[in-house]
């Protein structure tokens, strides 16, 4: 649950203020695929904030997932971006990391450039992202390596805005079990019908390659779809 603010991103660049807004996600995952996916939450809460200012813009998000026992664990992505000119270019900062009951998440730092823009109204907006990105060694059988990593956001207003549709995909070059290169896919589509200015009712589908991390078989491809709740501040 990430990068949601594909629409009130430029906007709100545009604007110089900031966005927040936080999601509740009921997870199907486990229900479709009880073996592969046994261990997978069922409710994760999001909390993310953009804020532009005069030299660009922070965004972060953090997941954290929960159980009906405990704190499954929470993960977090943070980046700042740099205008460069007025043509929609910026340099672009990120880190990836977080913490679960079994360790942590392997970490990540990614430097590279984007490119965002919008149409007139803002009711349709962009991002590509081209970046380096360095894993670390973040715990007993994970190792340092190089990657690269692609990043497309996009959002879409409509039904006087009454309707969002926006998401991610990313690509970036992962490392199985045998340390060989491996193509990783991860998308977020959303969609959400905007009861008010401030509260929604969606939820989005995640869809990975080569993601989730599964022993039981030898299937790396799930769908996993989410009903959610969301409380623009």
């Amino acid at each position: 649950m990430k990068k949601i603010f594909c629409l009130a991103l430029m906007a709100v660049a545009a604007m110089g203020v900031s966005a927040q807004n936080i999601q509740v996600h009921y997870d199907f995952g486990r229900n479709i695929y009880p073996d592969q996916e046994d261990g997978r939450q069922k409710v994760t809460v999001t909390l993310e904030q953009f804020k532009a200012d005069q030299w660009g813009s922070w965004y972060y998000f953090v997941d954290v997932d929960l159980t009906n026992k405990f704190t499954e664990g929470a993960y977090t992505e943070i980046s700042r971006e740099f205008n460069i000119g007025k043509k929609g270019f910026a340099a672009h900062v990120e880190y990836d990391g977080g913490l679960n009951k079994s360790g942590s998440f392997q970490q990540a730092a990614l430097l590279g450039g984007a490119y965002n823009g919008h149409n007139a109204d803002f009711s349709k907006t962009w991002s590509v992202q081209l970046m380096y990105k360095r894993f670390f060694k973040s715990y007993e059988y994970s190792s340092a390596y190089n990657s690269v990593q692609l990043t497309g956001v996009w959002g879409l207003n409509f039904a006087n805005k009454k309707c969002t549709f926006s998401g991610f995909v990313d690509f970036w070059r992962g490392e199985n079990a045998d340390g060989k290169g491996q193509l990783v896919i991860l998308s977020e589509p959303q969609f959400w019908y905007n009861v008010t200015d401030h509260f929604s009712v969606g939820g989005e589908v995640e869809v990975s390659n080569n993601f989730i991390y599964n022993t039981y078989d030898d299937k790396s491809f799930f769908v996993n779809p989410t009903l959610a709740v969301k409380w623009n501040f």
